[in-house]
């Protein structure tokens, strides 16, 4: 497993062994005792799995606020995806930095983001399936959008028709925002 370093601190891009034969293949997608060796300590205590119907599918920007943030371990298990985390650390010195990757089934990389990150991520074809861990358990009172295209934050999303729930449609601003990460 390879961890890689983004331009942001923390953030990571993690790629697994993939170990292939006529039959297909095999990739350990998590291991605790290797993330413990590379530094990362979280506990996941939650998996998610998304399916997104067809292309232009755009989830975020989502987080959850202190005490209940969390770190997302996140994967394309079917597709392709254009994967965004957002730092919202205000004493970073990347704070509104973002960091764009494209995870697919064929490339199995995975992104770590970090507590005091947005995260959200657009469908690049029909039937992506998206899987990610948690670090903390799902808290309505603490769940968080922002807009998907702040300009403040200025994200290059790839240009195409979205389509977005109500939620993610009437996000506000990250100047409107109650965002608690320091």
């Amino acid at each position: 497993m390879k961890f890689v370093k983004t331009d942001i601190k923390d953030l990571l891009v993690i790629e697994p062994n993939v170990f292939g034969d006529n039959r297909g293949w095999f990739s350990e997608s998590y291991n605790y005792d290797i993330f413990i060796q590379n530094g990362i300590d979280n506990v996941f205590i939650q998996d998610n799995h998304s399916f997104s119907k067809q292309k232009g599918i755009l989830r975020g920007l989502h987080f959850q606020n202190n005490p209940k943030a969390q770190t997302k371990l996140v994967r394309c298990t079917k597709g392709r995806i254009w994967d965004v985390a957002v730092d919202l650390r205000k004493s970073s010195p990347t704070y509104l930095n973002w960091f764009g990757i494209e995870l697919t089934e064929e490339n199995h990389k995975m992104l770590l983001v970090p507590k005091g990150f947005a995260h959200g991520f657009i469908t690049l074809e029909d039937n992506c399936e998206v899987q990610y861990k948690v670090d903390s358990i799902y808290d309505k009172p603490s769940d968080r959008s922002i807009m998907y295209n702040d300009p403040e934050i200025g994200i290059s999303w790839p240009k195409m028709e979205i389509v977005l729930s109500d939620k993610d449609k009437y996000a506000p601003l990250l100047k409107d925002s109650d965002v608690n990460f320091l």
